[in-house]
């Protein structure tokens, strides 16, 4: 009776007698590209070699400083804003900390590198301490909203509206901003435009902020020296205000001749105290000049007898 062969054969086979010819072929070949890569290798001079490597290197170091600084590197306040920047019009990504006005906030610049996904690993501080020093002061181009409250000024009607629905608008949200320039305040006034609903921001344009505005009725068109509106121009402006008149939304609901945002800054410009100002303007209310109307068309009347 022959014997049963043991399953578990301590020997270990051969690998060139297992492998099949096609398969011990190709591991040749293998080989051989191999030793001529190595033999070109060595037929390089060192110096060449050397300098091929250094000039890789420099141009792999640059390339990441260049990233760095474009995509990576944040902005940390108004100051940090370059004029370069403003020469290139360059676009900026942040989040909204806080609304001072009814036409400015404050940014926390978040560039790609660290705050988007896959590459998220910084965070966006909360407190007022951690933020000190590190938001960009944000005048939205192309409107002007009702003033608020400044230097023993009284606010404007209207006012406590606009800020509150610029804040529920922009709050904690995402928003890019295109920098024009630097106003008499330090503040950078910027083509302001809301993030895309569903598509990526940085491929897509959202909602122009102060058009928004504007359609609420809740600011007016910036008129005075060195307006911008950005890509849809003035007449979009203009246009989006009248209809705002015309369906008496937000501070047109009362009509449109009360006092705007404009002409309550040169009444306030030209007085020498918010008291005359205010003088100013109830001897030019409309009341007033209804009145003195009333009594011309009066005496006119009495005359024509």
């Amino acid at each position: 009776m022959p014997a049963l062969p043991w399953p578990w054969n301590s020997k270990t086979p051969n690998p060139s007698t297992t492998q099949s010819p096609e398969l011990l072929q190709s591991n040749d070949d293998a080989n051989d590209i191999h030793e001529r890569q190595i033999t070109r290798l060595g037929a390089i001079p060192p110096r060449l070699l050397a300098l091929t490597s250094f000039a890789l290197g420099a141009s792999t170091a640059l390339t990441t400083v260049f990233l760095y600084t474009k995509y990576g590197q944040r902005i940390r306040n108004s100051d940090w804003v370059a004029a370069d920047m403003f020469k290139q019009r360059r676009w900026i990504r942040g989040v909204v900390t806080s609304v001072g006005d009814a036409d400015n906030f404050r940014l926390y610049h978040t560039p790609f590198i660290g705050y988007r996904w896959p590459l998220k690993f910084r965070k966006i501080p909360t407190t007022a301490k951690e933020l000190k020093d590190e938001t960009l002061h944000i005048r939205i181009a192309g409107v002007d909203a009702p003033e608020g409250a400044h230097f023993g000024r009284p606010a404007q009607p209207y006012f406590e509206e606009s800020f509150a629905w610029l804040r529920n608008k922009v709050m904690g949200k995402t928003v890019y901003c295109q920098v024009l320039r630097r106003d008499q305040y330090s503040r950078i006034v910027a083509n302001v435009n809301l993030a895309p609903r569903i598509l990526p921001g940085s491929l897509f344009t959202g909602p122009v902020l102060a058009l928004e505005m504007i359609r609420a009725g809740w600011g007016t068109i910036y008129e005075q020296a060195g307006a911008e509106y950005g890509n849809t121009g003035k007449e979009a402006f203009l246009r989006t205000e009248a209809e705002a008149k015309a369906a008496r939304r937000g501070m047109w609901a009362k009509g449109v001749k009360g006092e705007t945002p404009a002409e309550y800054k040169r009444r306030h410009a030209a007085a020498s105290s918010p008291e005359e100002a205010e003088a100013s303007r109830s001897k030019a209310s409309p009341s007033s000049v209804n009145a003195s109307a009333n009594k011309k068309s009066w005496l006119r009347r009495w005359l024509g007898r």
